[in-house]
């Protein structure tokens, strides 16, 4: 009984990395729409900031320690970028320039806003700090002194209590501070643990000091961290218990219960500049002066997404928007004087993040695999209801049946058996040469998204059955064509090299003595001589930077 025909396995290539970005990568490259605005006397942009997410005071006060009711309420629509002596205030939703001030007699330095929208505070260097109508103040200047002031009376904290005063913060200058958003800010709890109630302040100066502050306690500050270089900038995190502080081309994640740093975080090339929370305190962006800006999440601080801006970053934020806080601009400013101003779309962006949310609990949750043929699953194309009545009953085999003889395989039953292709057909045959010619043949059916892995699997089956040689011979200048051709298109993929190999020296071995009798054949073989040379370079220059990279791991 003969056997029936079956078609030919079909080669399949080993899979290369994937380009499909992911979910987070996808998020961040959701930001689109760059504005660039230049600086109208093209100064650095020293400062972006947007009034706090904390909850707002519904009555004044002129004493810190006073109970006070906090209503949570909308933010407003304003944020401030400081860039020389001018302070601009922008719009979140248009983004575009509201208002300038420009009362400064030096270069300002620090603008902020109150989380009402209704009071502006700014310093410049000539030490003075403009505010309008605040409570308090926290200020860190370059005379080394932090002070916290009761604005309506316009006095240091020290002379209405002597518990505070000024702050002797280092032996230089006071670059970074940020208050009253380590430990959950609100009404006034009071210490132990996670209760600040609103009292912690945070300072840094270039001598590597971070300092906290508590307004309760005497004029020293609570803890102390020293960094191996001048800090820049420091910021706490939601969570209560962490503050990060950028040194150099590190920003350390340092742990206030337990009074030490958690992890270094090393991935900048230059001094990190610049720091900004954003997805809600789940993600960490950092800008530097190698112009990069980096994502990181906060639980294993893995970069997962970035961008790279034509000039040495300075300040940045992530403008948020909404009762929920959403994440609506990205604000980078540089030293060439430039802000650049980055919008996320809406729309299908809340489902791309619920997809981001789930690829990380998988990652956190070793389930990384599963999620991943999950989303595969879903992606695939479904049938319709009439497919599955097609097949509904067909693996039903009669109640009471001892025996069922299927005339052909059980797994291929269901499926109409696939039609021979008319190389296939030569191939059987011993036609070789026809069956390359038609697989080449650009108005042959077979060429389409799986013509390349046709052409694989008959050259494959050409040397496993020792006939490559047989299918090369006998050509003239037209029909060698398609075949140099192909090899020299192909020759670059690292995938299929071997055979392009192989049939490159089956063709010049063959047919070198006709070289110089055809205008036609020199063109292509001069044609991959130099593609051949192009990647035997590049083979050489990935081996040197291969052992570049070993000598630089060994002396890491």
């Amino acid at each position: 009984m003969a056997a029936p025909v079956l078609p030919l396995p079909q080669v399949k290539l080993p899979s290369i990395p994937s380009t499909r970005l992911t979910p987070e990568q996808q998020y961040w490259r959701s930001f689109k729409n760059p504005l660039l605005l230049p600086s109208p006397s093209n100064s650095p942009i020293n400062h972006i900031s947007q009034p706090s997410t904390s909850s707002v005071p519904s009555s004044s006060t002129s004493s810190f320690a006073t109970s006070t009711t906090f209503n949570t309420t909308t933010p407003p629509d304003l944020f401030t970028v400081t860039t020389g002596s001018r302070v601009q205030l922008h719009s979140i939703r248009t983004r575009k320039l509201l208002k300038t001030l420009t009362r400064f007699d030096d270069i300002a330095r620090c603008a902020d806003i109150r989380a009402d929208g209704r009071i502006l505070a700014a310093s410049d260097d000539s030490g003075t700090i403009q505010l309008f109508d605040i409570n308090m103040l926290v200020s860190a200047g370059d005379d080394r002194v932090v002070r916290l002031w009761d604005l309506p009376s316009g006095e240091d904290r020290r002379r209405k209590h002597r518990a505070w005063g000024l702050r002797e913060m280092c032996g230089v200058y006071a670059r970074g501070g940020s208050g009253d958003q380590l430990f959950g800010g609100g009404g006034g709890g009071d210490g132990g643990g996670g209760g600040g109630g609103g009292n912690l302040l945070f300072s840094a100066g270039y001598d590597g000091m971070v300092k906290i502050w508590d307004s309760r306690a005497t004029g020293r500050s609570v803890m102390t961290f020293q960094m191996r270089g001048a800090v820049e900038s420091v910021l706490p995190l939601l969570s209560g218990t962490m503050v990060l502080a950028s040194a150099e081309n590190r920003i350390a994640v340092l742990d206030v219960v337990a009074g030490k740093p958690l992890h270094i975080i090393k991935s900048h090339q230059k001094t990190v500049t610049a720091l900004s929370l954003a997805s809600g305190g789940r993600r960490v962006v950092s800008g530097a002066l190698d112009g990069h800006m980096k994502v990181f999440e906060t639980t294993g601080w893995n970069v997962v997404g970035g961008s790279k801006y034509p000039s040495p970053i300075l300040s940045l934020g992530v403008i948020t928007t909404g009762h929920d806080r959403e994440d609506k601009h990205i604000a980078v400013g540089m030293q060439s004087g430039l802000l650049s101003i980055r919008t996320r779309l809406s729309g299908a962006q809340k489902i791309r993040e619920r997809e981001r949310a789930r690829e990380m609990q998988a990652l956190l949750d070793g389930k990384l695999d599963e999620h991943d043929k999950r989303v595969t699953k879903l992606q695939k194309k479904k049938h319709g209801r009439g497919w599955e009545k097609r097949l509904r009953g067909m693996d039903f085999i009669g109640e009471g049946v001892d025996i069922v003889i299927d005339a052909q395989d059980p797994a291929s039953a269901s499926h109409k058996r696939k039609r021979e292709q008319p190389w296939e057909l030569d191939l059987r045959k011993g036609r070789y040469a026809a069956a390359l010619d038609a697989v080449l043949c650009p108005s042959s059916k077979s060429t389409g998204a799986n013509n390349k892995l046709n052409i694989l699997t008959l050259l494959t089956a050409l040397r496993h059955r020792s006939a490559l040689r047989v299918a090369l011979s006998g050509r003239d200048e037209v029909t060698l064509q398609p075949i140099l051709q192909w090899v020299y298109k192909s020759i670059t993929d690292p995938r299929v090299v071997d055979i392009c190999v192989e049939v490159a020296m089956n063709v010049l071995d063959i047919y070198s003595g006709n070289l110089g009798q055809s205008v036609v054949f020199d063109g292509l073989v001069e044609r991959l001589h130099v593609r051949v040379r192009e990647e035997v370079d590049r083979a050489q220059q990935a081996w040197m930077t291969k052992g570049m990279l070993g000598m630089l791991r060994v002396g890491a």
